[in-house]
């Protein structure tokens, strides 16, 4: 194996304790698994007070267990579901009260249905996601925009998609394309509402990481993860840790003069 080769394979760089940000308070939807985990455990290492949910009771306790165990306190309110206008309020509530304010928020929560298009049920696959991955967002940074503005400002954060850029072959993501798509141009309009108000809004556009909710393709559709490599200019999937580095950038006062971008963590796959 060559020098460059190793460069190529090396893995997202972990976790670490530092104090990036100190001092502000976060709300990250979606701790109980994959990239909304990876987030609330970073930001709580960088010193940020972290108040999570998830529709999942028992992954979000095990997420709030595991960060305890490492001596990190991320708190949550589970289960949540943010598809309900009066959930999210209470989520955004519930921060400001235990901390006095909200300074970030972090919409990682989603629900993505997988059908081709004549395969695809209207109502429980089609209008579901787009209820959980674009309705889901709205709703958060509704009931967050009045403790933003109160606070003089702060960072949100939304996810787009490498598929909001690009069709990816043996993925049935027809849905998902148009919501993360909607999150992309949502996300600009939302910036420039914010920016009196010194609200900063950005999207992280990831490609394939691994999580428990990419581990049934890339087990059971042949040839899906080479696929999937095939379009990577750095040759492996990506990881929680991966992206969690870029918010946490985002999130920062570095990024004090950064909103309506759309962050490509995606080992290169939409350059081509």
């Amino acid at each position: 194996m060559t020098d460059s080769t190793q460069a190529v394979l090396k893995p997202a760089r972990p976790a670490q304790r530092g104090e990036r940000l100190a001092g502000k308070v976060a709300v990250v939807t979606g701790i109980g698994a994959g990239i909304g985990q990876g987030i609330a455990r970073l930001f709580a290492m960088q010193g940020a007070q972290v108040l999570g949910c998830d529709i999942n009771a028992a992954a979000a306790q095990a997420t709030v267990d595991a960060c305890a165990a490492e001596g990190l306190a991320v708190h949550s309110l589970h289960p949540l579901d943010l598809t309900q206008t009066a959930a999210a309020a209470t989520l955004m509530q519930q921060a400001a009260l235990r901390f006095g304010g909200i300074d970030i928020v972090v919409n990682a929560a989603a629900f993505g249905a997988f059908e081709w298009l004549e395969q695809m049920d209207y109502e429980t696959q089609w209008r579901r996601t787009l209820t959980g991955e674009v309705d889901i967002v709205f709703l958060a940074c509704q009931a967050a925009w009045p403790h933003l503005k109160a606070r003089g400002g702060g960072a949100v954060i939304n996810f787009a998609s490498a598929n909001a850029r690009m069709a990816l072959p043996l993925s049935p993501a027809l849905a998902h394309c148009a919501g993360k798509g909607a999150v992309l141009a949502m996300s600009r309009q939302l910036a420039m509402e914010g920016g009196p108000h010194g609200i900063r809004v950005n999207t992280i556009s990831p490609a394939l990481v691994v999580t428990a909710a990419t581990r049934d393709p890339l087990d059971n559709i042949p040839g899906f993860e080479q696929q999937v490599l095939g379009k990577f200019m750095v040759k492996r999937l990506g990881q929680p840790e991966d992206i969690a580095w870029a918010a946490v950038y985002l999130a920062s006062d570095e990024a004090s003069w950064v909103t309506a971008a759309d962050f490509a963590i995606d080992a290169g796959a939409t350059a081509w």
